[in-house]
């Protein structure tokens, strides 16, 4: 059956207390709401795993994508496919080990060290930005009960 109410009408409702008691609940809306605050303040086109990939293969160039994928918290799959995207935008470079003709090592390129620098500064003031509610000491809990926490679902995910 067709909702005839007029749009002026409607109101969006409230989610149910099942549902703001979930913990993963919270998660996602956090996680959808980051999603949309970085695509306006940080980059419409370098995702955040794409940012992750770019500031890990800074850190430490050289490392093969298995490695890389742990580093930044993504399956492999999904890892090599960000890796062949961001080699196609001539940002990352995949070269074959030497050893090991199945293991791609990851550089970056010069637009990929000139695109991070331009997307960390923004990035840096989006953290800022997301956590203004917490005075400076209390960020340092936050993120640390935010790790562990990850750490902890990690774990469960891993023991299923």
């Amino acid at each position: 059956m067709a909702d005839n109410t007029p749009p002026a009408a409607r109101s969006e409702s409230a989610p149910p207390a099942a549902l703001t008691a979930a913990p993963g609940y919270q998660v996602r809306r956090l996680y959808q709401a980051y999603l949309a605050v970085w695509l306006h303040t940080v980059d419409a086109t370098l995702t955040g795993p794409q940012f992750a990939v770019l500031t890990a293969v800074d850190a430490d160039p050289g490392q093969d994508q298995s490695s890389m994928a742990s580093a930044v918290a993504l399956d492999t799959s999904t890892m090599a496919d960000v890796a062949r995207r961001l080699e196609r935008r001539g940002l990352l470079e995949r070269r074959t080990a030497a050893a090991d003709g199945r293991r791609k090592l990851l550089y970056l390129t010069e637009l990929g060290a000139r695109t991070l620098r331009e997307a960390h500064h923004r990035a840096r003031e989006l953290d800022e930005s997301l956590l203004a509610p917490y005075p400076p000491a209390r960020r340092t809990e936050l993120l640390a009960e935010l790790t562990a926490l990850a750490d902890h679902w990690v774990q469960l995910a891993d023991e299923s």
